[in-house]
């Protein structure tokens, strides 16, 4: 009976010592990371192409993503024959289509150095969250969609809104059994969303080469419904044609004499 007892308050004491060791932010970003493949192994990770299919009102719509650690970037939706074009940077210039005309348009000025901001967070923001000037801070405990987690607050650099500074962070939201990144929240600085939490949810963890990634995601915004994003097929290191990233010329047309 003593032996139990003791065993018993070990069994306590180690419970107690690992919970308040995992409650730094380092702690719970290391322990996520050596989760899904160990830092070092992300660290080698020049890009990543990513196959999906995304659910919009019960229609599956084909969704593919890229993303490398140089910087060049696209997302390209397949709709009713047409290929959508967002986010893609070439390493110098940034364009998106325009969803009312279905035309390219550049980013503006602002919008470009916004983004620049970003490149040094391939694959994430939180891998190389301090040699970036970041700042983590745990925020305690909190449930989310239904699970126990901890909560971290990561502040980066400021960004530039209609000309002001803004500081600019998000919050992440690690399952407590397990360390798996299961959530993130962050605010929108501009745009008609402006100043709506938008949310991700991740998912359904499988494994890609010696790494370990999220299947299923779904975004939308804050105690709101989101919209599913599921993986076909996840991609390190891809070949990337580089005449994707090439903003569309206008059509050449006969002028009248």
């Amino acid at each position: 009976m003593k032996f139990l007892k003791s065993l018993l308050l070990f069994s306590l004491l180690i419970s107690f010592g690992t919970e308040s060791k995992a409650q730094t932010p380092d702690e719970i970003i290391d322990t996520y990371y050596d989760a899904i493949g160990g830092k070092e192994a992300w660290k080698e990770v020049k890009g990543i192409k990513f196959m999906a299919k995304v659910n919009q009102g019960g229609m599956e719509i084909p969704f593919e993503m890229v993303q490398t650690k140089d910087g060049v970037s696209y997302q390209k939706i397949s709709f009713q024959g047409m290929n959508i074009m967002q986010g893609v940077y070439d390493g110098e210039s940034l364009w998106n289509t325009n969803f009312q005309t279905m035309k390219p348009e550049k980013a503006t000025t602002e919008e470009l150095e916004n983004y620049k901001l970003n490149l040094n967070d391939f694959p994430d923001a939180l891998l190389n969250y301090k040699e970036n000037g970041y700042a983590a801070e745990y925020m305690g405990t909190e449930t989310f969609d239904g699970t126990d987690t901890y909560k971290l607050k990561l502040t980066k650099e400021q960004i530039t809104v209609d000309g002001a500074k803004m500081d600019d962070f998000e919050f992440y939201f690690f399952e407590v059994d397990s360390g798996a990144l299961i959530g993130m929240q962050k605010e929108m600085l501009s745009g008609p969303m402006k100043g709506i939490i938008s949310e991700t949810k991740f998912s359904d963890y499988q494994e890609v080469g010696d790494l370990y990634m999220a299947y299923t995601m779904t975004q939308g915004v804050k105690d709101g419904e989101g919209q599913a994003i599921t993986m076909e097929s996840i991609e390190l290191d891809p070949e990337v044609d580089k005449t994707m990233l090439m903003f569309p010329s206008e059509p050449a047309t006969d002028e009248k004499k």
